[in-house]
């Protein structure tokens, strides 16, 4: 159960009602701060809709951070966007296989993204061995672009759990198809 109760459009002032144009729990949360709900939620609408980076890539990252952090919510909202933007039930597959360690048919640049996203969750950062290997894919905006989306949706899993946003029915069967380990 989430610990602020999840506000509706009409509990929000009119200049406000903008920010549950998708309504889900997570937005519905966070516009108990209005101001800081927008600035979240711009930088996510930069990630999803203005970055050069490959979509599929973007969200192979950030599926993995999800993974990690055994985030139900983002794991399901992302398996969800991420079918839509090329990501295969394959990949995801190999994303959880590249995870423990096991071999997994997925092409360089995508294991080295899982890489960078496991590195910058795990220790904070993205060091130099890591940074030069994307380097040989990614141009410097695309690399900025990638490092942005993996730190931030660090934050976002960080927030779910501290805020504990529940999965809206309608994600839970991403959750049975492509269910989590236990912590």
């Amino acid at each position: 159960m989430a610990r602020l109760p999840y506000l509706d459009a009409e509990a929000l002032a009119e200049a406000d009602r903008d920010l549950l144009t998708r309504p889900i729990n997570l937005h519905r949360a966070l516009v108990h701060s209005p101001n800081a709900a927008r600035a979240f939620l711009g930088l996510g609408q930069f990630i999803r809709h203005q970055s050069r980076l490959d979509p599929r890539l973007r969200e192979l990252a950030i599926l993995q951070v999800g993974w990690l952090a055994r985030s139900p919510y983002e794991w399901s909202h992302h398996v969800k966007i991420g079918l839509g933007f090329g990501v295969s039930e394959a990949d995801i597959h190999a994303l959880i296989a590249d995870s423990a360690g096991k071999p997994c048919d997925l092409d360089l640049p995508a294991r080295q993204v899982l890489a960078a996203a496991r590195e910058i969750t795990r220790d904070g950062a993205l060091g130099a061995a890591g940074y030069a290997a994307l380097a040989v894919h990614f141009d410097a905006e695309r690399l900025t672009d990638l490092i942005l989306t993996i730190s931030f949706y660090n934050a976002v899993v960080r927030v779910l759990a501290s805020l504990e946003i529940d999965v809206e029915p309608e994600y839970r069967p991403y959750l049975e198809r492509f269910p989590l380990p236990a912590r």
